[in-house]
């Protein structure tokens, strides 16, 4: 399997695993150094994390899947290039705190070492206010 497959493989899976909720399956996707940041607004207000090794990011993943379920996830676009990829997806997120789902559009940036991920940094804006 060339390297382009194989990070292909491994983003599916992250993403299978985060469609479903599956903490243990995110972390195994990613070094346990790994960089992990996320950045973005959401309705209410501005939102940043940043996180070093997996046994710091760990704990925020948990509170995020408990609280902020996923459902209608799609990749719209995903561009590898050596080491470094971009996925571009949609997801309906449903706030467990304020009982509103939101279309919210993302962007990934990832770059991989020794086939798991090393750095990640995720943006994203919510698109639109969505029913149900």
């Amino acid at each position: 399997m060339t390297d382009r497959l194989k990070t292909e493989k491994l983003l599916h899976d992250l993403y299978a695993a985060r469609s479903r909720g599956d903490l243990d399956g995110i972390c195994a996707t990613f070094t346990p150094d790994a960089r992990f940041q996320i950045a973005g607004a959401s309705l209410a207000s501005p939102m940043a994390i940043t996180a070093n090794g997996v046994e710091q990011f760990r704990p925020l993943l948990a509170i995020m899947i408990k609280t902020l379920p996923h459902s209608d996830q799609r990749i719209l676009s995903m561009l590898i290039d050596g080491a470094k990829a971009a996925v571009h997806w949609r997801v309906k997120i449903f706030s467990r705190i304020t009982g509103a789902t939101v279309l919210t559009e993302l962007i990934d940036m990832i770059e991989v070492r020794d086939g798991r991920i090393a750095s990640f940094t995720e943006l994203f804006a919510p698109a639109s206010a969505a029913t149900g």
